[in-house]
């Protein structure tokens, strides 16, 4: 079992229906345990949503730009 201490209203998302555990609450801290399948993630929200806005970003690349990528390292090649 994995066990994190976070304060009240920060939360984790996982990468679907996970069981989660409050496993103690002492000075506005909440002790969570989780049990899930091997191989998912576990993430805190704020790095969750970081992860899912670098990958927005990774994908709005523009095509004339990947273009000459492209075409820059076929030349290097030969």
């Amino acid at each position: 079992m994995l066990l994190i201490t976070r304060r009240v209203s920060e939360s984790i998302i996982i990468n679907g229906t996970i069981e989660v555990k409050i496993i103690d609450i002492k000075g506005g801290r909440v002790k969570l345990g989780f049990e899930y399948p091997e191989g998912n993630s576990v993430y805190r929200e704020e790095l969750y949503k970081k992860i899912q806005d670098e990958n927005q970003n990774a994908s709005n690349v523009d095509p004339n730009k990947l273009k000459n990528a492209l075409m820059s390292i076929g030349k290097k090649e030969k």
